[in-house]
């Protein structure tokens, strides 16, 4: 196994197909263009399509031989929020939204894998091309998994992949067990009684109360989590008052939490609403939690992920193919894999200089990337669905 050279021809291609998609870019549940573009594309492959999954969801089945046995490959489409810094002619045309993720990248990585199997033919069974919307912060994955996709599109396993600025080109990144993290939010309003600042022993602060509150969910993940483990508690807004001399009635907090186990979100959930409780009798103020669970972590199952280390390693060579750390971003591809055994991997996308590093404004997929991902697509199908002689 290589680069596969068929692939490696219409590079360009797929290059194109991404500059389209990285140049219009549509978020979470509106990405009408991509899933135009996506399902053209299968189409005209060959591929039976169905459309509307999960909203805006593709997916591309191609059935080749009588093997029964069939494998869901995966990549999502939506762009982010951000303001796009790049100069070059595919930057984004939609302001303050951008492909800042590599989705654009990913879509047209499948795309080519979709069209050289659709060519070739070479393995034996079915491929579902699973084009997935709302990636980032939405949970599209989710919708698409509870609206049926693997009862519509039975797989025996199913696949991801995302790319890794940092890492260099033509290296991936795999391990089993959890791979990325949970990803919950929450919001805290803490509400007290406003005063003139010049008398605030008239009021009740809940400023002062917000302020040693920050200080304290600290202590979850330094006190309460076993130092083995892994959890992150980070407070990323802050939102009190108007004027310069009014101590206002509430502020909010929000923020997010991430650990790699399911207790261990549920301990910090638990330690966060005791702790709440506890600066709200301290300070007198009247404390609103709201806690909600987004993604859980991501998991590779570990048969799954041994084939994929196998197909990588015969294809970039072992030295090639790393055993990375788990990381504490999270990614919705979990829904999936709660729902069937699989694996999720890093490709190398370069070294990210000048910034261009995930969910940054000068961010770009690097095109040199497209054929190799295209290749471990094509290689792990006819790995896992091998060809009857």
């Amino acid at each position: 196994m290589a680069i596969v050279d068929k692939i490696k021809s219409f590079q360009g291609e797929m290059a194109e197909w991404r500059h389209d998609i990285h140049a219009h870019p549509e978020t979470a549940f509106e990405e009408q263009r991509p899933s135009a573009l996506v399902a053209k594309r299968l189409e005209s492959f060959g591929l039976r399509v169905h459309q509307g999954l999960g909203r805006t969801g593709v997916v591309g089945t191609l059935v080749a031989g009588s093997g029964k046995r069939a494998v869901g490959l995966r990549a999502d489409m939506d762009a982010l929020h951000i303001h796009e810094k790049n100069a070059f002619n595919h930057r984004s045309q939609h302001e303050g939204k951008m492909h800042a993720c590599g989705h654009d990248g990913h879509t047209a990585m499948l795309l080519g894998a979709a069209k050289y199997l659709a060519e070739t033919k070479s393995f034996d069974g079915t491929v579902h091309f699973i084009f997935q919307p709302a990636e980032e912060n939405e949970g599209g994955g989710r919708e698409m998994v509870q609206q049926g996709l693997f009862d519509k599109f039975p797989c025996d396993s199913v696949y991801g992949m995302h790319n890794w600025p940092g890492m260099p080109v033509g290296q991936f990144g795999v391990r089993p067990g959890p791979m990325m993290a949970s990803f919950d939010i929450f919001e805290i309003e803490l509400t007290g009684r406003g005063s003139h600042a010049a008398l605030p022993h008239t009021g009740i602060d809940p400023v002062v109360a917000a302020s040693a509150l920050v200080q304290a969910l600290q202590t979850i993940t330094s006190r309460n989590i076993d130092p083995i483990e892994s959890a992150v508690v980070t407070v990323t807004q802050v939102h009190a008052g108007d004027t310069w001399n009014v101590i206002p009635d509430a502020a909010v907090l929000r923020g997010t939490t991430r650990a790699f186990r399911p207790d261990v979100q549920d301990l910090v959930e638990r330690r966060m609403r005791e702790v709440c409780a506890g600066i709200a009798a301290t300070y007198g103020v009247k404390v609103n939690i709201r806690y909600e669970r987004r993604y859980p972590p991501t998991v590779n199952a570990a048969r799954e992920t041994e084939i994929c280390a196998s197909v990588l390693e015969r294809m970039v060579g072992p030295q090639n193919v790393v055993r990375v750390p788990p990381v504490m971003g999270s990614e919705d591809f979990a829904f999936m894999l709660q729902a069937k055994a699989g694996c999720y991997v890093f490709v190398g996308n370069g070294p990210g200089e000048g910034g261009c590093m995930l969910h940054n404004p000068h961010y770009d997929f690097n095109d040199e990337v497209l054929p190799i991902g295209a290749s471990y697509w094509a290689n792990l199908v006819e790995h896992i669905l091998p060809k009857q002689a």
